[in-house]
């Protein structure tokens, strides 16, 4: 029986999806990626599910990258297909319809940092600690960091992270916009908790197009964007939850928001 890598546990509406390899500091090995894209599969089919959180196990490491053991399996004509399937996955998970919210709750290198990437928020405990080392391998990011962190922090920061292996604690990662809030050790998870409930209450449908519009608009032009996001409000004004939600506010009252 395959050991278990990747737990996830639904309450009050948000998925709370824990890697958990505490031994290897919860590394990405490929069974830990098999199980999360399958894990994001099922909670795609779930609409009970408003949201995600991710997180690593214990308060030492987030993802502390990936299993190094692994790669000796790897040369340079399976090296693409290698990183594609994780850079597949992560896909997946950046185009999930619902907020995704990484709990950073310590080391979040490599792999870690690139999956911290492709959630739409990131909270950072203040011990957490990110990088990309793959040059000291001889290699370079394969899941997506050396597009992601440019987007994030600006491609002259992100070379000096990637080029050096330069670490960056959580208030840098905060000062630099690689994580949104910083909070006390072992708080990560019950902030992005807090964040979720608060981002739940909100109209569903628009939530989704926003997520739609940020994310796929970032690789158009500015007209086309703004092109997407009039199509996205298009949804939005189509939907019950408009209707719901003016009238909730005329009527002074929270909104009795439906998701259609």
């Amino acid at each position: 029986m395959e050991k278990e890598y990747v737990r996830c546990q639904i309450e009050e509406g948000m998925a709370i999806v824990t890697i958990d390899n505490q031994a290897a500091l919860n590394a990405l090995n490929q069974p830990t990626l098999t199980q999360l894209d399958q894990t994001f599969a099922a909670l795609a089919k779930n609409q009970d599910v408003k949201g995600v959180i991710i997180t690593g196990g214990g308060e030492k490491s987030f993802v502390a990258g990936a299993d190094i053991s692994e790669f000796n399996q790897v040369k340079g004509d399976t090296a693409a297909s290698f990183m594609g399937r994780g850079q597949r996955i992560f896909d997946r998970i950046e185009a999930f319809d619902r907020p995704v919210i990484a709990a950073i709750n310590g080391f979040a290198l490599g792999g870690g940092n690139e999956l911290a990437m492709c959630c739409d928020i990131r909270i950072a405990a203040e011990n957490a600690i990110f990088g990309q080392p793959e040059v000291n391998l001889g290699i370079i990011p394969g899941y997506g960091g050396t597009q992601r962190l440019p987007r994030l922090v600006g491609p002259g920061k992100a070379k000096e992270i990637i080029f050096a292996d330069e670490r960056i604690n959580a208030q840098e990662a905060l000062r630099i916009g690689l994580v949104q809030r910083v909070v006390p050790k072992g708080q990560a998870v019950e902030e992005a908790k807090k964040l979720l409930k608060k981002i739940m209450s909100k109209g569903p449908v628009a939530i989704k197009m926003v997520k739609k519009a940020v994310n796929e608009g970032l690789a158009m032009s500015l007209r086309g964007g703004q092109d997407l996001e009039a199509l996205c409000q298009s949804v939005c004004f189509s939907a019950e939850d408009k209707d719901e939600g003016a009238r909730a506010f005329l009527e002074k009252r929270p909104a009795n928001f439906k998701g259609k």
